[in-house]
């Protein structure tokens, strides 16, 4: 899961925070640590959290309108152990990076890679909590054994990802165009109906992807890029206090062993 951004969003997505926020959100708060508890009763404090719930296995909707996944465990799993209350809102990838940089939402969590470049345009992370890699995927009649395959083709890509990075970083070399869509189903069916003959997508979301929508699609392994741990991002110090907590519950929940529950839970 999960991407590079254009700061000229920023204004526009926030303007839409609103209408895009306020049917989709889901709140949970912990007890297990009862002085932390304590402090955000008496302030009040409920923190926002973006994601984007498009993002299976780490973060989507069930059946029952649930959000429910790896990032939405691991964040439950922490506030629990650090006793935060939070209000988690579904409002696509590009809108929850405006909502953090608004302030209309304290952090974010959404399969986001940590790279230098996000660093360096203001994203502050926490500690990594999974390692990721990009590949491509085809599909499954192709004969498209590797990059080496793609000269004079078109690939689809998710604008603002990590997949896209990748693609960008290879499409000269290997003499390739890559078409970009705003997300991940939109891209598949574009692969699928053979208007791009493949896409590059974070690796377990697209074998999650294939195996829960039966999809006939099909990942090259010897296509992978190099692993890139995901973290939980804030866009301005003032919420370095629940970037302080996180880091501290991803420890414990690591200790203690939910951590391992949570991934086994999804990825078997």
């Amino acid at each position: 899961m999960k991407k590079l951004f254009a700061l000229g969003m920023a204004s526009v997505m926030a303007l839409s925070l609103a209408a895009c926020g306020g049917s989709a959100s889901s709140a949970a708060s912990g007890a297990a640590d009862t002085s932390s508890a304590a402090t955000a009763e008496a302030t009040g404090k409920k923190w926002v959290v973006a994601t984007d719930t498009v993002f299976k296995p780490f973060e989507y909707t069930d059946a029952s309108g649930n959000f429910v996944g790896i990032d939405v465990d691991i964040l439950a799993a922490i506030a629990e152990d650090q006793g935060f209350e939070y209000e988690l809102k579904s409002l696509g990838w590009d809108a929850a990076i405006a909502a953090c940089q608004s302030g209309q939402a304290d952090a974010m969590i959404a399969g986001a890679s940590i790279t230098d470049e996000r660093k360096a345009s203001g994203w502050m992370f926490s500690d990594g909590y999974y390692d990721s890699n990009q590949t491509l995927t085809v599909p499954e009649d192709s004969d498209i054994a590797g990059f080496a395959d793609l000269s004079g083709k078109n690939v689809a890509v998710k604008t603002g990802t990590q997949g896209a990075s990748y693609a960008e970083s290879l499409k000269d070399e290997y003499g390739f165009t890559i078409t970009y869509f705003e997300d991940s189903p939109t891209m598949y069916q574009a692969v699928l109906g053979g208007q791009c003959v493949g896409c590059f997508e974070d690796t377990p979301i697209m074998k999650a992807s294939i195996k829960d929508g039966a999809l006939a699609l099909k990942v090259l392994e010897d296509t992978a890029s190099a692993p890139a741990p995901y973290g939980f991002a804030i866009f301005s110090e003032d919420s370095q206090e629940l970037l302080d907590m996180f880091n501290k519950g991803l420890a414990d929940i690591k200790a203690n062993g939910k951590y391992d529950e949570i991934l086994a839970k999804y990825l078997g």
